[in-house]
């Protein structure tokens, strides 16, 4: 991972007056039109997207995403920043997006730290005003090695070398609701069979409605209560691939650097009746349960 993940709205602010970034925007296209950092594009796919890790489902996701930086003028030159409201309220959005680009391989990519919060409380200005990007070509090149596919999640239930890091909410975790878009929104409620679990909320600290990833240290400690070491080979899940990337990020900024997405996450697992899931209380892994 870059040194250069989180960007300081001071250091936004001086890529808008360069005019050397793209500043891609994943919320809503109301909350979008209601004012957005100046410049900056709409692309709610980021969030909302539910991926398949099948091969066609990797190839599916590959060319949406190609196409749609293309239409935003992500040329392999321009930093890529890209923002939500804050980091801990859109479930990951941010990260998500940071995660999909440096999956395509794109070279520039970087999370405006704390959301449009940290800008505004830093005296940045929103517009209303809309940007048509110049189209160009996205300089895709697959990093395999950050995705987990069902298949890759299949092969980890036997093979002791590889940890399982769910960090849905609890409710998700203890099977009581199949996803954050309602109780029965999947087929199946539960978790992967010996999978630990962090809660995705736990890797922030939050002050003032204003949530920061917290110190290294505190990081690494979280960690190292599920059993988990930087030099670990770990595979996160969580719904759809958004919080495990904001898990993704904050673990990468600790040190760890074996880490991959399973994008397809519980919305592709639980509706695969071939792939197994534990649901009621957690049995191994019941000593990790939050009080």
């Amino acid at each position: 991972m870059p040194d250069s993940v989180l960007f300081s709205p001071k250091q936004i602010q001086d890529l808008i007056s360069t005019g050397d970034a793209v500043f891609i925007d994943v919320r809503d296209r109301k909350d979008f039109e209601a004012g957005h950092l100046p410049g900056a594009v709409n692309m709610p796919d980021i969030f909302t997207y539910l991926a398949e890790t099948t091969e066609e489902g990797l190839k599916t996701l590959q060319d949406k995403f190609a196409d749609l930086f293309s239409s935003y003028g992500l040329d392999g030159k321009k930093t890529a920043i890209i923002y939500e409201d804050a980091l801990h309220t859109r479930y990951g959005g941010s990260c998500r997006g940071y995660w999909i680009l440096n999956y395509l391989g794109y070279p520039k990519v970087g999370i405006l730290d704390g959301g449009l919060m940290a800008w505004k409380q830093a005296g940045g200005t929103l517009t209303t005003q809309t940007t048509t990007p110049e189209k160009t070509v996205f300089p895709i090149s697959i990093q395999s090695n950050l995705m987990a596919t069902y298949q890759d999640v299949l092969t980890a239930l036997t093979d002791p070398a590889i940890h399982l890091l769910d960090n849905r909410d609890k409710v998700e975790w203890l099977g009581e609701s199949s996803s954050p878009y309602g109780v029965d929104f999947a087929p199946r409620k539960g978790r992967i069979p010996g999978a630990v679990w962090i809660e995705w909320y736990d890797f922030m600290k939050i002050s003032d409605g204003q949530a920061s990833f917290r110190f290294c240290e505190e990081i690494l400690a979280l960690a190292a209560s599920r059993g988990l070491t930087p030099e670990d080979d770990i595979i996160i899940y969580c719904f759809k691939g958004a919080r495990a990337a904001n898990t993704y990020v904050a673990l990468s900024q600790a040190g760890f650097k074996k880490l991959r997405i399973y994008m397809g996450s519980w919305n592709e697992w639980s509706r695969n009746t071939a792939l197994p899931i534990e649901d009621g209380l957690p049995k191994a892994a019941a000593r990790l349960l939050k009080a």
